[in-house]
């Protein structure tokens, strides 16, 4: 319901802004500002939309959460859609989305508002949801291995190896 109360309320708001803003400094001028909106967001998400994609990438380079840093890739890009979108409000939003501070608020009370559960991977690896991984110790390679017969072999491999 919430849903559709947004899609009918943002137009509306959107038709009230033009027609008072377009009213008060003419339509030429509000046509330029939006266009100008639309060129200035899409310089401003680039740039963060990059900055976002290195922080994903040091995230898992280090080995840490990398839900905040994609979260903040995501209301980046909902920025930049609600910023080519004409309109005042929708501007305003998506130019408060652009705001590191403004992100980081945002994370923080969606993170209230999700239940994290923790999850076994393959091996039996035990990872929590939000949690730092435990990294590997160097000098362990984790591998498979299976006990051949010597008279499964053929005379060219290696005694103990088998060809597949």
């Amino acid at each position: 319901m919430w849903l559709f109360a947004l899609f009918v309320a943002v137009p509306v708001i959107e038709i009230a802004l033009f027609i008072q803003v377009g009213g008060a400094i003419g339509l030429l001028s509000t046509l330029a500002i939006v266009i100008l909106t639309a060129v200035l967001g899409t310089y401003l998400v680039r740039q963060q939309g990059a900055l976002a994609l290195s922080q994903v990438r040091n995230s898992f380079g280090e080995l840490r959460d990398p839900s905040e840093p994609l979260a903040h890739g995501a209301m980046i890009l909902f920025s930049g859609a609600l910023l080519l979108t004409p309109g005042f409000f929708t501007d305003f939003v998506g130019f408060l989305l652009l705001i590191p501070a403004f992100r980081t608020k945002m994370f923080i009370e969606m993170r209230k508002r999700i239940k994290l559960q923790s999850f076994t991977v393959g091996g039996g690896s035990h990872f929590e949801a939000g949690a730092r991984p435990k990294p590997q110790d160097p000098n362990v390679i984790d591998g498979e291995w299976e006990n051949v017969s010597s008279e499964d072999n053929d005379n060219n491999s290696p005694s103990g190896w088998t060809r597949h």
